[in-house]
């Protein structure tokens, strides 16, 4: 497991809990478990290839910002063999490849949780811009990713 910075042990621990339970530290957040004005979405079907897609990628993401900002090296080679595995095995085999190809021109840069979550999202920006979607703005990952907004709009 990553170890975290003095900083990170002051705030809860988003990625490691539920949004109820973390909602419930938070005392700002109020919800309602049922909705009586809307028909119930079915939640328990396969995913689809754009589902699919953004979670995978709110996956990696996340995974990147919370990598060590000093990493072993075993933890960086083995972050590294992790993206070229995942590359073979991903369901959506036209994605897969060309995440392969990507990955093989640009390999994965594991020296630090920055280099790694830039290098994250210039991939995902590389996909974004195959599928007409705006780039993100890489600066901002971990605010995105693991932080939350500096606006403090994130519960």
């Amino acid at each position: 497991m990553p170890s975290h910075s003095t900083d990170d042990e002051d705030k809860p621990c988003r990625a490691c809990s539920d949004f109820k339970s973390w909602a419930k530290t938070q005392h700002k957040v109020t919800f309602s478990t049922t909705n009586k004005t809307t028909k119930p979405i079915k939640t328990d079907c396969p995913l689809d290839r754009e589902e699919l897609g953004k979670a995978t990628w709110s996956f990696l993401h996340t995974m990147a910002s919370y990598f060590p900002e000093k990493p072993t090296k075993a933890q960086s080679e083995d972050m590294s063999r992790f993206f070229n595995i995942f590359s073979q095995f991903y369901p959506c085999e036209s994605c897969a490849d060309d995440f392969r190809k990507d990955v093989k021109e640009n390999p994965p840069k594991t020296a630090n949780r920055n280099e790694l979550a830039k290098w994250l999202c210039q991939r995902h920006n590389v996909v974004n811009v195959k599928l007409g979607k705006p780039e993100f703005d890489c600066s901002r990952v971990h605010e995105r990713w693991r932080d939350g907004w500096l606006d403090g709009s994130c519960p």
